[in-house]
């Protein structure tokens, strides 16, 4: 996949990670912050990229920094649903509507 060819930055004044792809396009997650949350909205990877796993390079690293600022997450894009779902050490960062969703109980507070 050669994750270490490319850098993931936050661009907030775009409320988005992304993959400068060096052809004047990007791989991008985009999300908004509020009240202790981040939802992620959109995920896209031109299709002249797909197949190098930048899409899910972007969504470990969009989760990586909910944990570390300690945000729940919201996944409303399609791509972190189904990323999470299939990765039971992710499901403690959503946010307990969507827990729910995910048949997991809701957060008792001690995690």
């Amino acid at each position: 996949m050669g994750d270490e060819n490319y850098v993931i930055r936050d661009n907030p004044e775009k409320h988005r990670f992304e993959i400068d792809l060096g052809d004047g396009s990007f791989a991008i997650a985009e999300y908004t912050v509020a009240a202790g949350r981040i939802m992620f909205t959109h995920t896209e990877v031109p299709p002249e990229h797909e197949g190098k796993g930048l899409g899910t390079l972007l969504i470990r690293h969009g989760l990586a920094e909910a944990r570390r600022r300690g945000l729940k997450v919201i996944p409303i894009c399609p791509f972190f649903a189904a990323y999470i779902e299939k990765h039971p050490e992710e499901k403690d960062l959503l946010d307990d509507g969507w827990r729910i969703q995910f048949g997991l109980p809701a957060d008792d507070g001690q995690g």
